[in-house]
């Protein structure tokens, strides 16, 4: 039987399985970067270990960091929670020959699974359904093009080593494939150092629908129930639920009996999920396996009364699974992530101090958080920083409790996703409420509902330092009012009544014609796609940075001559300019042009 567990992650994933180590009365050991020093997980645990480090390299991907607190605690198992080392094979291989315990499926499983083209094979040969893709990895942007002539797009391509929608792209012309498999290419390289990807057809607008796996070692393979995760933006989820909705009984059987068929095939042990998509014409295709603990377990676990991470622990000690049979599933659940992200800026991240959390609660409301009050979610990491789970006793319930659930959470001081949940909860392509089902798939986010919203509806307000903020009353109903704090109207860059002045930031330089390229977030200069020196245009993409594990695009906010100030691979701060655009709308005298 396991006594101590290294919990070898951070945010609420750690929390998480602190707790169910505490549910079982095992002794746990967190460890944290430089930024998590006060963070709930560090506190939770047991006893808690300095990673001495800020990045991911130097810390929670550190496997000889990691080995090295075991073997100082007395560590006899590693729990490696979702992301970061959690389908590494060789991290678990190393934790293996370090005589320890890795609580998930052993490092042979993980290799053979996460090899998407080895996990194709095998769903092939137990007859599992699969659209038509490439034999392996394909060798370059040419044979990625080459197969999308031959098959037809869209073009599915993906990082054969990856996995959570990183090293994925979709090329919906032949234009756009040789850029778009370079992309896939280099993210997948960044986050799992392999950079192979394959390629395969794309079901368009598809449902995300899944199996909970969970075995032993005992000749046990329980599904768990199905959930669909069809809400995503970037190929990341963003709101799941089980059990998948709207789900024809012989598709979730197949759904049930492919997954027990493939994971039995491999040795399975411990939790897993089996992926597929469902086309808009009743195409069922595998997808992956994802060889972790998800993200949306907790969905599985309120319909299902499995505590899926006290099962993990008790596969690992040797001991048979709780339940030999596939549980049924008990009424309704709806998953909510919260990541620091700004919807009303294409979900661009946003890392800052938490000034204020208000989590929500009542009946049916369950919050995983890995912040509170005071934290500061950092740019080195992922924007989740809490998740709301509500449970209902039918699905149009769950979705009341849900929209009550959002309306109820309070966070102050960064953006979130919260003004995209409260959309999405009101939106019948959502909740069926239109009398045509689901209506969303996975691409709906950005080809739908942003089409269809004000972006500043979306919005969040964040308090700003020097912002005084009050409250006044209109008609019965009190709304937040906000001012610059301690300062009069000119001081504020607000020009005095009967002024022809212009407004001007406080602290701001006179236009001298140069326009600064500023990064929102520390991160990464990945790429430039403009020279130095070359001219562009007002809103043209200039440059890809990589800040919390996604690569966005920055664009040029004035035309003009580019002038590079950082090289490529540099890391980033928010103040400091990438880049100056000479402007063309001024005169030789540095004035605007009439």
């Amino acid at each position: 039987m396991i006594r101590t567990v290294l919990v070898a992650n951070r945010g609420e994933i750690a929390v998480r399985v602190v707790r169910a180590c505490a549910d079982l009365g095992i002794r746990s050991v967190a460890v944290y970067a430089d930024g998590d020093v006060d963070a709930p997980h560090v506190r939770l645990a047991d006893e808690a270990w300095a990673l001495d480090g800020r990045t991911a390299a130097e810390t929670y991907l550190s496997v000889d960091k990691l080995l090295g607190v075991a073997r100082r605690s007395g560590a006899d198992a590693v729990h490696p929670g979702y992301g970061f080392l959690s389908e590494r094979a060789a991290a678990a291989r190393a934790v293996e020959e370090a005589g320890l315990i890795w609580v998930g499926p052993t490092s042979s499983t993980i290799e053979l699974l996460g090899d998407k083209i080895a996990a194709r094979d095998l769903a092939r040969k137990v007859g599992a359904p699969l659209v038509p893709g490439s034999d392996g990895p394909v060798a370059d942007a040419a044979a990625a093009l080459a197969f999308a002539e031959e098959h037809g797009l869209p073009l599915a391509i993906k990082a054969a080593h990856g996995g959570g929608g990183r090293g994925m792209r979709v090329a919906r012309t032949l234009e756009e494939v040789p850029e778009l498999f370079e992309a896939a290419r280099r993210e997948a390289e960044a986050a799992f150092g392999r950079g192979e990807c394959f390629v395969e057809r794309f079901l368009e607008r598809p449902r995300h629908v899944e199996a909970q796996v969970i075995a032993d070692d005992h000749g046990h393979v329980v599904i768990a129930g199905t959930r669909d995760c069809s809400l995503q933006r970037r190929n990341q989820k963003l709101v799941e639920e089980a059990p998948a909705p709207y789900l024809d009984d012989a598709v979730r059987e197949r759904v049930h009996e492919s997954a027990r068929a493939l994971c039995a095939a491999a040795g399975y042990r411990s939790a897993g999920t089996v992926e597929f998509l469902l086309g808009a014409d009743g195409t069922l295709s595998f997808l992956e396996v994802n060889t972790r603990l998800q993200v949306e377990h907790p969905v599985t676990e309120e319909t299902t009364g499995l505590d899926l991470v006290v099962e993990q622990l008790r596969v690992a000690g040797g001991l048979p699974l709780s339940v030999t049979e596939d549980p049924a599933p008990h009424g309704h659940a709806i998953e909510l992530r919260l990541n620091a992200e700004d919807p009303a800026r294409g979900f661009l991240p946003g890392p800052g101090r938490v000034e204020r959390f208000v989590p929500p609660s009542g009946p049916g409301v369950r919050v995983d958080a890995g912040i509170e009050s005071g934290s500061v979610i950092p740019g080195e990491f992922d924007s989740l920083f809490a998740k709301v789970v509500v449970w209902g006793p039918s699905r149009d319930a769950a979705l009341a409790r849900a929209r009550r659930a959002a309306a109820e959470t309070l966070v102050e001081g960064v953006p979130t996703v919260l003004p995209f949940h409260r959309a999405v909860l009101a939106d019948p392509a959502f909740t069926g409420a239109d009398g045509h089902g689901l209506a969303v798939h996975t691409q709906w986010i950005e080809t739908e509902l942003l089409a269809s919203i004000d972006p500043q509806a979306l919005a969040t307000p964040v308090t700003e330092p020097g912002v005084v903020e009050t409250w006044v009353e209109i008609d019965g109903r009190r709304h937040r009012l906000r001012t610059p704090g301690g300062i009069g109207p000119a001081a504020a860059g607000i020009a005095p009544p009967g002024s022809d002045a212009p407004a001007r930031v406080p602290g701001t330089a006179p236009d001298d014609g140069r326009t600064p390229l500023l990064a929102a977030m520390p991160g990464t200069l990945v790429r430039w796609l403009v020279a130095d020196g070359e001219h562009v245009s007002d809103g043209q993409p200039v440059a890809v940075v990589e800040a919390m594990k996604m690569e966005s695009q920055l664009v040029a906010e004035a035309a003009g001559a580019l002038h590079h100030e950082a090289t490529e691979g540099t890391q980033i701060t928010p103040d400091t300019p990438l880049a100056h655009i000479i402007r063309t709308d001024l005169d030789s005298a540095g004035h605007s042009r009439p």
